[in-house]
């Protein structure tokens, strides 16, 4: 639970509101994901034990998905629960980039550039942080991924189009500081949606 209802659920009504998705699933083999994925009207897909634990990659479930469920499929949406911030409109910004550069790409990512760990060094000792190049850290808040790039294994390629979000969107729950951050920003959302 987190600001009052189910991590999962934050991830529902954002796609939810997408004017491009029709059809959306759960991926698990956990029964509690699956009850309340269930009771928020979302289709569960059965996950096989062997990708469902701490340390198997989410590519490995995307491969199995599209081999046993959606073998036509031409792309995939990845909207992963860990990240509960989405700025409405971020899902369908997400995908028309994707459609309408699908010739030249292969993928759609959010996140940001990243400053605070890059490798320090003797070059950057006398920069300051700010001015550091840095690197863009996917966030997990949505990924449009070509199917064929699925297939081979992978989640992006250097063929990618980075979509650049805010530092609240780009929260990624991992441990229990991330889990309060998120939390005090969705309840912040919330009154002010109330307002």
């Amino acid at each position: 639970m987190i600001a009052g209802k189910p991590l999962i659920a934050w991830t529902f009504d954002a796609v939810k509101k997408s004017t491009l998705i029709d059809k959306y699933y759960v991926s698990t083999e956990d029964k509690e994901i699956e009850r309340v994925s269930k009771s928020y009207g979302v289709e569960v897909l059965k996950r096989p034990a062997k990708l469902s634990t701490d340390n198997s990659p989410t590519i490995d479930t995307l491969m199995y998905h599209l081999e046993n469920d959606f073998p036509e499929a031409e792309a995939v949406v990845l909207l992963q629960a860990p990240s509960p911030i989405r700025n409405e409109g971020r899902i369908d910004e997400c995908i028309k980039l994707y459609l309408n550069n699908k010739n030249k790409i292969d993928t759609v990512v959010t996140g940001r550039i990243i400053r605070e760990y890059t490798e320090y060094n003797s070059e950057n000792n006398f920069k300051q942080r700010q001015e550091w190049n840095g690197f863009f850290w996917d966030d997990g808040g949505a990924y449009i991924m070509n199917s064929n790039l699925i297939r081979k294994g992978k989640v992006k390629s250097s063929k990618y189009l980075p979509v650049y979000t805010t530092r609240e969107e780009n929260i990624d729950i991992d441990d229990a500081f991330d889990f309060w951050i998120a939390e005090q920003v969705l309840l912040k959302r919330m009154k002010d949606a109330n307002h």
